[in-house]
């Protein structure tokens, strides 16, 4: 049996549809087959909360009187820097952004305590921000200096756009030294002290649609909660990475671009983040609906974090030189149990992101469906798949004078 999107919609806008979350999905595909739980379900909810840096805001502040153009001059939101090499009153504001001033790694580690994830947060969050700005001058634009405060209702526009969001899979952090690191991956105690992970598992989005058969261009998706859409596949989209026999990557894969507007999304779901000795981000909250269009597609949605697996990296030593070598793999199920072995030696885990929160996403986007209240979209491109052949490089180390 098979089914449209658009014969879903209509199912929605009835008040028909049968909607479940990516776990609710495992139970009913056991107890009755995926053939049965394909004629019966519609849609499954997935969804994850967790640090994503490429993650920004493209704002337009409007214009000043006497006018100014930023565009190549220097503008602060909170003394955060942000990019003016857009036009005369676009700004972009990136997560990992710091003020000039943070002391950063100089007082090792640094606390990195405010960013431009936190601008934004502030601005989902309705609080004023003050813009400070120098700019070169023209004939058109003649005004050179401007400080004020800008709120989220007063400018004309803003736009979250985050470049890779939602990765699909990601490395299981560890340190083999003998001193205590700090990355993006948090803080790693010495002699395998811990191990950090930071994927939803069974409820992340690109894992119950691990070969992007129901998502692409256009799938409209819940974020940051409120609305938005895959606009691309993101940056390292790595489709061709070694997959399971149930099609799930091995390794870090699939990613997405992802936009909205920042104006109708919620604080409590884009949370500005400090990495002790590493840097800002921001936490985003993603929802994604799985359109049960047939048997195949249900099969996707009941994999089980047994079923999934990370490669467990040394980021003191392999992670930073950009070696290939792995520890060994490790299943989802085993690293929410809170302990796993690597080489012999039992290590407690922690994922940096919140599974309930996940769960709570689902819930949400479940909820939204089943009120009428979103209907899912048809994309009008697929993202790059396995065929592609589509890999992520690195960048060769090539002296310029060589």
């Amino acid at each position: 049996m098979a089914k449209t999107i658009a014969e879903i919609n209509d199912r929605i806008s009835k008040g028909q549809a049968v909607v479940v979350t990516a776990e609710e999905i495992i139970d009913i595909v056991t107890e009755k087959g995926a053939e049965e739980a394909a004629r019966e379900v519609d849609v499954v909810t997935t969804g994850t909360f967790g640090p994503m840096c490429s993650s920004g805001a493209f704002l337009n502040v409007g214009h000043t009187k006497p006018r100014i153009k930023l565009g190549g001059g220097e503008v602060y939101l909170n003394d955060v820097p942000a990019y003016t090499g857009i036009a005369a009153v676009d700004l972009f504001i990136g997560a990992t952004a710091v003020p000039d001033d943070d002391p950063r790694n100089k007082a090792y580690p640094g606390d990195f305590n405010y960013g431009g994830g936190h601008v934004i947060e502030e601005l989902v969050a309705g609080n004023d921000i003050r813009l400070t700005a120098r700019a070169y001058g023209t004939d058109c634009y003649p005004r050179r200096r401007l400080e004020t405060w800008i709120n989220i209702a007063d400018i004309n526009e803003a736009t979250l756009f985050n470049i890779r969001n939602a990765y699909q899979n990601y490395n299981v952090a560890v340190n083999l030294s003998d001193r205590t690191i700090y990355t993006y991956m948090g803080v790693l105690k010495p002699h395998l002290g811990n191990a950090n992970y930071s994927t939803s598992g069974q409820l992340s989005p690109l894992f119950n649609d691990p070969l992007y058969k129901t998502l692409g261009i256009g799938t409209k998706i819940l974020l940051g909660g409120g609305i938005g859409y895959i606009a691309w596949h993101g940056t390292q989209h790595n489709p061709a990475a070694p997959r399971l026999d149930n099609d799930v990557p091995r390794r870090p894969a699939g990613t997405l671009a992802v936009i909205g507007d920042l104006k109708q999304m919620k604080p409590e779901w884009l949370r500005g983040t400090s990495m002790l000795g590493y840097g800002t981000t921001i936490t985003v909250c993603i929802g994604v609906p799985i359109p049960i269009l047939n048997e195949e597609i249900v099969r996707y949605t009941a994999v089980r974090d047994r079923d999934i697996v990370a490669a467990i990296v040394d980021y003191s030593d392999v992670y930073p030189q950009g070696k290939p070598d792995v520890l060994g793999e490790i299943d989802y199920a085993s690293l929410k149990s809170g302990q796993i072995t690597v080489q012999g030696q039992e290590v407690p885990t922690a994922s940096l992101s919140s599974y309930p929160k996940a769960v709570e996403i689902a819930n949400l986007l479940k909820k939204w469906i089943k009120a009428g209240e979103f209907l899912l979209t048809e994309p009008v491109a697929p993202l790059p798949g396995v065929e592609s052949g589509i890999r992520f490089k690195n960048l060769e180390d090539r002296p310029i004078n060589g």
